[in-house]
């Protein structure tokens, strides 16, 4: 593909909605350590089905806590800034992602809900590896988005993806090898365009990138791992895969970043499937 359909691509990117004003204000809030609970709730309490989903999550088995939570700045506090925002995001992107990719052989709902799974999964392992200065929340952003970038692609390169299914379907190569191919760039360098539109911190910009190639991530390699890690996991578990099969092998290098072998890989796997089950407590659409 030449670098002016893909310039053309960007520019699409670029014509996308922003996020709601209400999302990006919260995402100020969370990242300003001046910004105080009732700011927060303010800004909340503007957006009705957003009140309602903290709340519900703020009163799930999940959190149990011993009284119900009736007001936003009790669940603030519960919940935490970073889960809030998490929250928000996921509400604010859900009509993105539900959409039927029949490029990707995705019918309605399946993107979310491999979006969903990834994202638990890679705040689960950002828990339970305890690593410093990687927040689960943010490793929650990342695994969410990290396909974005095939929404973009299925509506505006239709005729190209005729030739990357086919490849695809002889056997021969993975989806993402397909698309840099035919394309010349893939689903996750599109996302991580999307990702700048809205302004999003650089790692996690580096990590909707780089998530099958987390060797080439600079800025934040663990962030990127943990996202790799997640997705090659959803995959595994066979997760609304689509045509996108089960091609992808979990990076030596993520793994040696994380500090991680295979035994504890299959330990997360065997743990983060009740995870997965417990929709109450994180589904957080």
């Amino acid at each position: 593909m030449s670098k002016a359909s893909l310039e053309q691509i960007v520019r699409k990117v670029r014509d996308m909605p922003s996020l709601p004003d209400t999302m990006m204000q919260i995402i100020g809030l969370t990242e300003d350590p001046e910004s105080t609970v009732k700011d927060l709730e303010e800004v909340i309490l503007k957006d009705q089905t957003l009140t309602s989903k903290v709340l519900q999550l703020a009163n799930s088995t999940h959190y149990g806590y011993s009284r119900r939570i009736s007001t936003i700045s009790e669940a603030t506090v519960l919940l935490g800034f970073q889960t809030i925002k998490s929250i928000a995001l996921a509400s604010s992107v859900n009509k993105i992602l539900v959409k039927e990719l029949p490029g990707y052989g995705l019918k309605k709902n399946m993107l979310w809900e491999q979006s969903q799974s990834c994202a638990i999964i890679a705040r689960f392992i950002a828990k339970k590896l305890r690593i410093k200065n990687i927040n689960p929340e943010e490793a929650y952003i990342a695994g969410l988005l990290r396909d974005i970038g095939k929404v973009i692609l299925n509506y505006y390169v239709t005729n190209e993806f005729y030739q990357i299914v086919e490849i695809v379907q002889s056997g021969e190569k993975t989806f993402l090898e397909a698309e840099k191919e035919v394309l010349g760039f893939d689903h996750g360098q599109i996302g991580a365009k999307v990702a700048e539109k809205w302004n999003f911190p650089v790692d996690l910009v580096e990590a909707i990138a780089y998530h099958h190639i987390p060797q080439e991530a600079k800025n934040n390699p663990t962030l990127v791992s943990i996202i790799h890690i997640a997705d090659t996991i959803v995959m595994m578990l066979g997760i609304d895969l689509g045509i996108d099969s089960l091609k992808y092998n979990f990076s030596r290098y993520a793994m040696d970043i994380l500090n991680i072998d295979e035994h504890t890989i299959e330990q997360i796997i065997s743990d983060v499937s009740d995870v997965l089950y417990d929709e109450e407590g994180f589904n957080l659409s």
